[in-house]
């Protein structure tokens, strides 16, 4: 008998799970659906548009990171945004986001003094709270693929940076469906973040969006 109700209470629990699981998701998309946009026509235009890393490969940028910076440097172009934060891990020599993206912008057109550079980007949360309290950010336009942007627009607007979503998908991507799978569960961990107000391991000093830019060739 005492095998059965632990299976009745597991069996319980994970339902239960899965309904908080599934209930964050949707209340998050029905708060951030309306304000991605995945024509560069259609995106309302604002100062800076905030990229964030997706892996490299042998010192380029991942499908995912290369189509990222593609729709970051068409909204520059197009002059929906005068500025781009590209915001990545570059914690070893081995694997330097920031180079590879800063790089990949300058040699596509965008101008040095409109590059700013977040060099603790390790996670979407990071990413957005440096924004907003190191890059003293307000108002953003978020580039990533469709799946990751209702994450980090509720991210962002919980913090306090009115934030627009441009989605970056072009074909397909190995391991898109288990991104996206994973994605239900990011969500929640980021509810969690934002409820007890988890604050990123590494801040530094300010650099200020209005001013001068951190770019640097190398």
């Amino acid at each position: 008998m005492k095998t059965k109700k632990i299976i009745k209470l597991l069996i319980y629990a994970s339902l239960l799970g899965i309904i908080v699981v599934l209930g964050i998701n949707l209340l998050v998309k029905s708060q951030t659906d309306q304000v991605i946009f995945s024509k560069e026509k259609d995106t309302p235009g604002t100062k800076v548009a905030i990229i964030f890393g997706a892996g490299i490969n042998n010192n380029k940028p991942s499908k995912y990171l290369k189509d990222r910076l593609d729709a970051g440097i068409e909204l520059y172009k197009n002059n929906k945004i005068d500025k781009i934060l590209l915001s990545g891990d570059n914690g070893s020599d081995e694997h330097d986001e920031l180079t590879v993206m800063k790089l990949y912008c300058y040699q596509h057109g965008v101008d040095t003094n409109k590059i700013y550079l977040d060099y603790a980007g390790f996670d979407s949360y990071s990413t957005l709270y440096r924004s907003k309290y190191i890059f003293n950010i307000d108002t953003a336009i978020l580039v990533s693929q469709k799946y990751h942007l209702n994450r980090c627009i509720n991210i962002g607007n919980k913090l306090g940076v009115k934030s627009y979503g441009f989605a970056a998908d072009k074909g397909t991507y190995q391991g898109y469906k288990y991104a996206s799978f994973r994605e239900y569960f990011a969500v929640v961990k980021s509810t969690i973040d934002l409820m007890i107000g988890r604050k990123p391991h590494f801040l530094g000093e300010a650099v200020d969006i209005n001013g001068p830019s951190n770019y640097t060739k190398e």
